[in-house]
């Protein structure tokens, strides 16, 4: 038997049989044979591993992974535990305590305990080469996020999309279905966090559009 998806696997079988996903595998297969690339590739799909298809309440959406040795596991803005936290995610922190008046619940910078509540924490490119943001762009991972996020909007139930940052933001138009909330800000970056990635208090609008189905993510 191959390989379960968590409940993408529909989606993802789908996928990886066209034409795009097969030069994108053989691309990796090279990048990772010659070069420092992150995630490790069994995290490649650390994000979907964690959050079933049919438990998504939120998604974050990303750039693309941190490109420091140790930081990548699959999951946007997350780093495993015992690495330094990221002033990304320091921000993130920081926006969470001054919208809901208390500070997060993740302890270090893992982000394990939001994807087990059904946040999916994708990034829109899903690999990098060490010290080179962007390095894996235009390669054909777009075109599988944005299958994912098609494949999202169809769902009856309504969920929550936070796009952070102009390349998240490209994918606003991807979210037809008027049952979704779609909440828009800048990148929580130290560049661009104060442009209004502060302020923006998706946090307690996520859990108020989710209170409508007795749901709650505890952040």
């Amino acid at each position: 038997m191959g390989r379960s998806y968590n409940g993408w696997d529909e989606l993802f079988l789908g996928e990886f049989a066209k034409p795009y996903f097969v030069e994108l595998k053989k691309f990796l297969v090279e990048e990772y044979a010659s070069k420092r690339v992150y995630p490790p590739k069994r995290l490649i799909l650390n994000a979907f591993d964690h959050t079933a298809y049919d438990d998504v309440n939120v998604v974050i959406l990303g750039q693309d992974p941190y490109y420091n040795p140790g930081q990548a596991m699959g999951m946007s803005f997350s780093v495993p535990q015992g690495v330094d936290v990221p002033m990304s995610l320091v921000n993130i922190f920081r926006e969470i305590e001054n919208d809901t008046g208390s500070p997060s619940c993740i302890k270090g910078g893992d982000l394990t305990p939001w994807a087990e509540q059904g946040v999916l924490l994708m990034n829109t490119v899903l690999t990098v080469v060490e010290g080179r943001p962007n390095s894996h762009k235009d390669k054909g991972w777009e075109i599988f996020t944005d299958a994912v996020i098609k494949y999202l909007n169809k769902r009856r139930r309504g969920m929550v999309f936070m796009l952070w940052g102009r390349n998240a933001y490209a994918k606003k138009s991807l979210i037809a279905n008027p049952q979704h909330l779609v909440l828009t800000a800048p990148h929580p970056s130290p560049l661009s966090a104060y442009a209004g990635f502060f302020g923006c208090k998706h946090f307690s609008q996520a859990n108020e559009f989710l209170a409508r189905q007795g749901k709650f993510v505890r952040w």
